[in-house]
């Protein structure tokens, strides 16, 4: 996490002094490159308020597949910033190990959904599927039963 945090603030320094050679840079990739400072402010402070916490208090709190989301949401970012370090440096990151990397932490990711899904998943409460079923079937009683010859035989009648 230190480093995330230092790639941010070394980042930002330079994004200050570039300000100052605007020049160089067309208005629209100068508009992009402001976007893109102001979200990595954003980071910076979230990162600053996850350090705020210690990582053992924060896992305390948190049950073991909530432990599991961040380990992988930490791992997940810390690798994609490194990405875009290494394209900021003319690396083609698509050949570089840190892409087997994000592709690992994703399968894992979707393991996580998967397990997350499972537990969301509505169970089957026997007892109410029992209860629904049995009040849903017709069943006849000696009053249904007399309306139902009398109604058939009325057919009969009808027919002929």
């Amino acid at each position: 996490m230190k480093r995330i945090i230092i790639f941010v603030s070394t980042f930002q320094m330079e994004m200050s002094e570039d300000d100052n050679n605007m020049e160089e840079y067309p208005t629209e990739i100068h508009d992009y490159l402001a976007a893109f400072e102001k979200s990595l402010g954003s980071v910076d402070e979230m990162l600053k308020t996850m350090m705020s916490v210690s990582r053992s208090e924060l896992l305390q709190k948190l049950d073991p597949l909530e432990q599991a989301k961040l380990d992988l949401v930490s791992a997940y970012t810390l690798n994609s910033m490194f990405w875009v370090y290494l394209a900021t440096q003319g690396i083609n990151p698509k050949e570089h190990p840190v892409k087997q990397e994000l592709e690992r932490i994703r399968t894992y990711m979707n393991k996580v959904k998967e397990i997350t899904d499972k537990k969301k998943a509505s169970k089957l409460d026997k007892g109410a599927a029992s209860r629904f079923v049995k009040n849903a079937l017709w069943e006849p009683n000696a009053e249904n039963e007399h309306t139902s010859k009398t109604s058939a035989k009325g057919k009969k009648l009808q027919r002929n």
